[in-house]
């Protein structure tokens, strides 16, 4: 069961050029800053209310989000959405017919477990799933 959402990731050139935007002019605050080697990707989290904005940098042209961003630009990358239980909704969501890009669950950027579901069994949208 959907239980809010977590955050909205967000494709980006540099994290340097997009920060001022978020802090200085709509006034979020970055909560931590962080490289994952194994994602290939630097991402900065910013609060925002109940949910964080999380901008992300690619660190190398293999990076996913290095292919977005030749693809479609800067922009907004994925919805993500908290989870009662992730394992549970990966199930309910395959059996109704749903493309799993994560058929189990795998290990975030923040410390919870993570999965995405494939956008073209949800309108064009990326959405990743989170348990923390």
């Amino acid at each position: 069961m959907i239980v809010g959402l977590d955050h909205i990731g967000i494709a980006v050139n540099k994290i340097e050029t997009a920060l001022p935007i978020y802090e200085k002019f709509l006034g979020l605050k970055l909560k931590t800053l962080k490289t994952s080697k194994q994602h290939g990707i630097r991402v900065a989290l910013l609060a925002a209310g109940d949910t964080s904005i999380e901008l992300l940098e690619p660190l190398n042209t293999e990076s996913p989000i290095s292919k977005f961003l030749e693809k479609r630009g800067q922009g907004v990358h994925h919805l993500a959405f908290k989870v009662s239980s992730l394992e549970q909704m990966l199930q309910q969501l395959k059996n109704e017919g749903l493309v799993l890009i994560d058929e189990k669950p795998r290990r975030g950027i923040e410390s919870g477990m993570i999965a995405f579901l494939h956008p073209r069994s949800t309108g064009n949208v990326l959405i990743e799933l989170c348990e923390h």
